[in-house]
């Protein structure tokens, strides 16, 4: 490859590493809405505010043929009762206005934690789940036939709580909360008719939560829901309705969407989550369907901006409820249903034991997906060295790494002399090539006898890349959504789940990132001393070579622990092949050279 060649592949690799920077400079995003035209941000003021006109907030109209506008109605001018309960994991605070549980602050997990180790702090500030505050978890939903005026009354005995109403048709909801162990929330809802009519109930939505960012730099992708229907579940993060209409570096239209609906009396759970967090409804008898939507939220403060200049200007939130048909009670009639709502941390054992418990499958929440048992290993691995061996989660994963390393250490050494061999042998393979140039199928014919006489194997080279990409995706899956690396420092990384970003590059906002870029230069130092395949065309050689800038493009803005099991990785190889090309050098000096025999003179 020549220079020119070289210098094309860097400019390529470089336009694709700032295309995102260059495209917010042609074409920069639209300016985030002001809050005043916010639904949840004017939601909130007109609680705030002492009004004596009725709220209506969070509009949430009713789905494709439903009669109902299943809106949370609120009148501002009755005054509010919060009631607080506390457990050693968390702070429940329930609210009249809906008669539901209006937050969970979870005392162990702060609610931002910064990149940068210098500026890692104590806060006040808690980690909170359903936030915006309106509506609260439980509320059902139906318009005023369901609610009227949307004040309940609240009760307290030990650690239930009780939220009732009852309505001026004789309608009455009653709402029972209990704390349990491991974030567990026993609730029982009951819809009593006490009247001496039939009553008519419209079409129902009963709140789960909403689901926002804990911080500016969250994954908004990690934003969602989700629902469990005995067999699987299925997603809806925030992109489902991301109103941009264009995807893909901007070359496709799409068409945003307003709602989700499904589910056919399958609901087995459904969550509200992002990255680290999540709030799950848990009905006793499977419900009916779900329905999820997106909501816009406030932009960053300018105080937030100055700190983080890659915030998300638009950040979202989706919100989600269970669905309940329409029904007529008869005079004492009731439906009642029960829940677990769980509300906490996204940690792999507690949702394994819930699920266990519950026989639901709720450790699905963490979304490893197909690489489950890797993820799994690699988590339980993870959590025991550093509560048995008492190792920093960093150091943790060095360890992980190293001991993967050793495990396939022999396959890898088979595969470097496997390919020297290979190498060895190019001469007759060119001349199988130029012999049979004419006659394909041939040549392959007699280059697989070639090999097998050899006794070598020609995808050997590929074999230990092909068994340790499961364990990539595994840790990269893992890492993604594992609360124990949330906060774990490293030497100069603050936290191992997000990017080690140090600082910004003035005028283009551009994240300057260590670990990843230690982890190319490591790539390219493994690359330059791995022999070359055989066969290959010299050029090809060469590009390969610089393959790994596009894994530092695609790597760079993800969580540091992953660069720093890759930089490990690629350390170990390279010390691998030293010490094999030291062992055939060693070997090379140890076999005596064959002396000529001298002919005899008469």
């Amino acid at each position: 490859m020549d220079r020119k060649s070289i210098a094309i592949l860097v400019a390529c690799s470089a336009l694709l590493f700032l295309w995102p920077v260059l495209v917010n400079k042609i074409s920069p995003p639209p300016p985030a809405p002001p809050p005043s035209t916010n639904v949840v941000s004017s939601a909130t003021n007109q609680l705030a505010g002492d009004t004596n006109q009725p709220a209506t907030i969070g509009p949430i109209p009713g789905g494709t043929g439903s009669n109902s506008s299943a809106t949370f109605v609120v009148h501002t001018n009755i005054p509010e009762q919060l009631l607080t309960i506390t457990n050693d994991k968390a702070i429940y605070t329930f609210t009249s206005r809906g008669g539901g549980l209006q937050k969970v602050e979870l005392t162990r997990y702060p609610e931002k934690v910064s990149t940068r180790r210098e500026k890692i702090r104590q806060t006040n500030e808690l980690a909170t789940l359903n936030t915006p505050i309106a509506p609260p978890v439980m509320a059902v939903l139906g318009g005023e036939a369901l609610q009227e005026d949307g004040v309940f009354k609240l009760t307290q005995s030990n650690n239930v709580v009780r939220a009732e109403k009852t309505l001026s048709n004789g309608l009455a909801l009653v709402k029972d909360f209990q704390l349990g162990t491991n974030y567990l929330v026993n609730t029982t809802v009951r819809l009593e008719n006490r009247s001496k009519q039939p009553i008519s109930l419209p079409p129902q939505e009963w709140f789960i939560g909403t689901a926002t960012p804990m911080g500016p730099l969250d994954n908004e992708l990690a934003v969602g829901a989700l629902w469990f229907n005995g067999s699987g579940t299925e997603p809806v993060n925030v992109g489902y309705f991301d109103t941009n209409t264009t995807t893909f570096f901007g070359l496709f239209h799409r068409t945003p969407k307003t709602e989700y609906r499904a589910g056919s009396n399958n609901v087995a759970w459904a969550a509200v989550q992002n990255q680290f967090f999540t709030l799950v409804a848990m009905p006793k008898t499977p419900a009916p369907g779900v329905v999820a939507r997106g909501l816009a939220l406030p932009p960053p403060s300018r105080e937030e901006l100055r700190e983080n200049p890659k915030a998300n200007l638009k950040p979202k939130a989706v919100e989600t409820a269970l669905t309940y048909p329409a029904m007529t009670l008869a005079p004492g009639q009731s439906f009642e249903q029960q829940f677990n709502l769980f509300a906490g941390p996204k940690e792999y054992r507690t949702l394994a034991n819930i699920g266990d418990k519950f026989n639901n499958e709720l450790d699905l929440i963490m979304g490893f997906g197909w690489f489950a048992p890797v993820s799994k290993g690699l988590l339980a691995a993870m959590n025991w060295l550093h509560h048995k061996l008492l190792l920093p989660y960093g150091w943790a994963i060095v360890a992980i790494t190293v001991f993967i390393k050793l495990l396939f250490w022999p396959l890898t050494q088979y595969s470097t002399k496997s390919m020297k061999r290979m190498q060895a042998l190019q001469p007759q393979i060119k001349a199988l090539q130029e012999k049979y140039k004419d006659e394909p199928q041939k040549l392959t014919q007699k280059q697989m006898e070639f090999w097998k006489k050899n006794k070598v194997n020609p995808l050997s080279g590929c074999l230990p890349m092909l068994l340790q990409i499961p364990v990539f995706f595994g840790f990269y899956r893992m890492l993604q959504s594992a609360i124990e690396l949330r906060g774990a420092p490293f030497l100069w990384i603050g936290d191992l789940s997000k990017p080690d970003t140090i600082f910004f590059i003035p005028g283009l906002d551009f994240p300057v990132n260590p670990m990843p870029l230690i982890m190319g230069a490591t790539m390219l130092w493994q690359t330059s001393m791995t022999p070359p395949s055989p066969g290959m065309d010299p050029s090809q050689q060469k590009i390969m070579r610089y393959m790994p800038l596009m894994m530092l493009f695609f790597l760079y803005n993800f969580s540091s622990g992953l660069a720093l099991y890759w930089t490990v990785q690629n350390l170990l190889t390279v010390l691998q092949t030293k010490l094999t090309k030291t062992q055939d050098a060693s070997a090379a000096a140890k076999t005596p050279t064959p002396v000529a025999p001298q002919k005899k003179h008469k």
